[in-house]
């Protein structure tokens, strides 16, 4: 008799991924693709990372460091949240990981029993469902619209535990994947204070922070010094292939996420930690990245408005547009691969985030080039008119 995979690993993909490898077959036949699907900019790892790479491949032997991050880069992730957020953290408190995705793995696993029920945002980033639910936990979605600007709120909370049950913990995004909506700090600080008096475990995803366009993205560490705080290193510092991300965890995670770091990774990547440190001191360079990141937001968000797509969440960071095309079709994988297939441009159908809802959806990412995003919008402007 053969033996089928574990039920844990009966999980959804991750669409975006299977839109992506659409689009490469379609590359590796010979057509082109306009990237508006996946949240990878395109530009390089800052000069000064690169520079910092060359030197250590040619130095050091790259051997493993210690599981949580070599010393250098964990005093350097602390003194970024003073730099940024005014904010004194304990490099012991801070665990480097192979990338975002990598800390969400440990955290989780670290905070969270089998059956434990955690709140996640609909839509929101399917990995996190997708993540508790082989973990043995039970992701409970709650669904989110413009009406709380797409974030989760603490009556949302209240009224789920009193519905289905105590809680025991919440991911929440801000900026949002997605969504690009944002949490203001009072809105955050009311979240954090809810999480507290309900003794949940909150869990904050803030790899968007530093592409933001009005104002900056608050920490959930200024208002719970016990959060579980994700980012990376694969957005606003540019370094997506080079898998290196870092949460911040209270004290008393540190050793059991050390734990299973041991036994699950052993030890981020090298190279990427050595030269890393350096992507700190490159701002400038990265702010530049955010600037263009704004002006593809502005073309896309018009030309989406003069074809007729008037229900666009506030993208306040990140760089994702989403959208609502119940009024084109309610059937937005259909639409996507309509889309790929004739216009060549490829884009996320919202069932990825949102499981009940998501045929109505789409996700443009505008991280692109930006000529790319330009050429993108004139062509699925010329798609519309002509359905017209």
């Amino acid at each position: 008799m053969s033996r089928t995979a574990a039920s844990r690993a009966a999980i959804a993909p991750f669409y975006v991924m299977e839109v992506m490898k659409a689009a490469g077959e379609r590359e590796r036949a010979g057509g082109e693709v306009l990237h508006l699907e996946v949240g990878q900019p395109s530009t390089p790892a800052p000069a000064a990372v690169l520079d910092a790479a060359a030197i250590v491949l040619r130095q050091d032997p790259l051997r493993y460091t210690d599981a949580l991050g070599t010393a250098a880069l964990r005093d350097r992730i602390a003194r970024w949240y003073l730099e940024r957020y005014e904010l004194t953290v304990d490099p012991a408190r801070v665990a480097v990981t192979s990338g975002a995705s990598g800390a969400c793995v440990l955290g989780l696993l670290a905070a969270f029993e089998v059956g434990d029920r955690v709140a996640v945002a609909a839509p929101g980033y399917p990995c996190y469902r997708n993540m508790l639910t082989a973990f043995g936990a039970t992701p409970v979605d709650i669904e989110v619209d413009a009406s709380t600007r797409f974030q989760l709120t603490p009556e949302l909370l209240a009224r789920e535990a009193e519905r289905g049950g105590p809680l025991a913990g919440v991911v929440v995004a801000s900026p949002s994947n997605p969504t690009g909506t944002m949490l203001g700090a009072a809105e955050l600080e009311a979240l954090a204070a809810h999480c507290a008096s309900a003794d949940l475990r909150l869990v904050s995803d803030e790899i968007y922070h530093g592409i933001t366009y009005d104002e900056p993205a608050a920490t959930a560490l200024a208002f719970d010094p016990d959060a579980i705080v994700v980012s990376s290193f694969s957005k606003y510092f540019s370094m997506t292939g080079w898998r290196l991300g870092w949460m911040v965890v209270p004290p008393a995670l540190v050793e059991p996420i050390e734990r299973l770091a041991q036994n699950l990774t052993v030890a981020p990547p090298t190279l990427a930690q050595l030269a890393g440190i350096a992507a700190f001191d490159s701002v400038a360079e990265l702010d530049g990245h955010v600037a263009r990141y704004a002006a593809n937001r502005s073309v896309l968000l018009d030309g989406l408005s003069a074809m007729g797509f008037d229900r666009v969440a506030p993208a306040d960071g990140a760089f994702y547009a989403w959208v609502d095309i119940s009024e084109v079709s309610d059937d937005a994988e259909a639409l996507c691969g309509t889309w790929l297939a004739e216009l060549g441009v490829a884009a996320t159908p919202g069932i990825d985030f949102d499981p009940a809802r998501g045929h109505h959806f789409v996700r443009f990412s505008f991280c692109g080039a930006d000529d790319e995003i330009a050429e993108a919008v004139r062509r699925l402007g010329g798609w519309m008119a002509n359905r017209r």
